[in-house]
Order: structure tokens, then sequence, then C-alpha cells
């Protein structure tokens, strides 16, 4: 039990590269966050009017999922010191992030053509959404696999036995 409780340091990325990578998402995760915190009040206003099923309550709570999920997998990248458990965590929310972007703006781009905003940048920058959004989408996920790759939390049987 005591293994996913104490704080334990990164393990060292694999490439030198994939540090890099791992810091340009999280720049581009404090960048969402900061402007969709900013604007609260108006990203939610803004995911409102997406009409996702589910109504106002779920986009609400959609809106709170995101910026909650967008926060949570920065220690992750950082490198920050964490317990086993909090590091997979992180690392999962990091997954969790492009992939609910995906679906919100594959919602937007076959369902609603009156959007103004995408809400990547909250009400701040006004984001016009395309299909141009799925693709930042993508790229955000592609980036998540590979810090992820880099810097995996879970060591092998193999490595623990040494």
């Amino acid at each position: 039990m005591s293994i996913f409780v104490k704080s334990t340091p990164a393990p060292e990325p694999k490439t030198k590269d994939v540090k890099t990578i791992a810091y340009f998402y999280a720049i581009i995760l404090l960048i969402f966050v900061l402007c969709q915190l900013l604007t609260f009040e108006d990203f939610l206003i803004l995911i409102e009017s997406f009409w996702l099923p589910g109504g106002v309550a779920f986009a609400h709570l959609l809106g709170g999922i995101i910026v909650t999920f967008e926060v949570f997998a920065i220690p992750f990248l950082i490198g920050m010191r964490l317990s086993p458990l909090a590091r997979f965590l992180s690392m999962s929310l990091g997954w969790a992030v492009p992939f609910i972007w995906f679906l919100i703006s594959l919602w937007i781009n076959l369902t609603i053509s009156n959007i103004s905003s995408i809400g990547f940048l909250g009400s701040i920058i006004s984001v016009t959404p395309g299909w141009w959004t799925i693709f930042v989408c993508v790229s955000l996920g592609i980036l998540s696999a590979w810090a992820s790759w880099g810097m995996w939390p879970i060591k092998s049987k193999q490595k623990l036995n040494k």
C-alpha cells in the first residue's frame, strides 16, 4: 500500500526529446487552462452553446471536467515528485484532455455550423471551429502519447528485480 502513497521522483526520460515534448504539451495545457479559468463563466456559456446531449447541467459538468483534467495532467508532464498512482492518474488525464476535445470538435463539426469559438482558449481569444480543430486534437494526442511513452511511470518487473 505504501508504494501508492509515497512520492517518488519522476523516471528519467528515454530520450532528450521526450522532455522537450512533455514541456511543450504542458505549456499548451497551461495556456488552455489559464485562458479558460480567466473567463470561466463565459467558458461555461460557450460550452452550453454547443448543444451537447445532456443539456446545461452536462455542459457545466463538462466545462469543469475539462479544466480539472488539464490542471491535473500537468504534474506528470513537468516531472513533479508524485506517488506512482498519482503519476499514472496524471498521465491518464493527459490522454483524456485531447480525447475530450476531439469529441467536442467532432460534435461541433458534424452538428452545429453557427459557433463562433471552439473554446480552446476560453472566451479570451475566439478560435473558429473547423475541421482543423480535429487535427489539433489529434496532434495533442500524439504529444501526450509521446510524453507517456518516454516517461512511462510503471516499471517493468525485470527492472524491479534488479
